[in-house]
């Protein structure tokens, strides 16, 4: 069986944005008190204003963390196992309601689309007391694969 050869490729913001699109499973790396990495799986979309967003509860240590430090890191990983990936570096803000709720819908369609009743989510979201995390990416690694170096891979 053929090696694969690892990749890393450079994108701009435009390319970045397009390969976080599709892709809704991350990790989001937030700094505890302490300084260490809280890390939290977390389903996340991308908004209209190309902003990575993430919806949760505000007692969750990702959002007391963000409360504290904004900066943060977001793994965003393909479906499978050995897809490619990226890290992107950010600020996030968190939003609570009520000012959470358009966006809140913005975050559903853009994982989900339309929703059968977005009366019925809007509630939902109400009588859960969401927030959304809202990060702005101020810079990116590479999309990345795993595999050999390329020296290695052809041996």
């Amino acid at each position: 069986m053929p090696r694969t050869t690892a990749t890393n490729t450079k994108v701009d913001r435009a390319a970045l944005l397009g390969f976080v699109r599709p892709r809704h499973h991350m990790v989001l790396v937030t700094q505890r008190q302490d300084w260490r990495p809280q890390l939290s799986p977390v389903t996340g979309g991308v908004d209209a204003g190309g902003r990575i967003v993430i919806s949760s509860y505000p007692e969750r240590a990702k959002v007391f963390n963000l409360r504290q430090t904004p900066d943060c890191s977001v793994l965003v990983l393909s479906d499978e196992f050995d897809g490619a990936w990226v890290q992107v570096d950010g600020t996030a803000e968190v939003i609570d309601l009520p000012d959470a709720l358009d966006p809140l819908v913005d975050y559903y369609r853009s994982i989900s689309g339309e929703h059968p009743s977005w009366e019925e989510y809007r509630q939902a979201m109400t009588d859960q007391g969401k927030c959304l995390i809202r990060i702005t990416a101020t810079r990116w690694g590479p999309i990345a694969t795993g595999g050999f170096p390329a020296r290695l891979a052809n041996m």
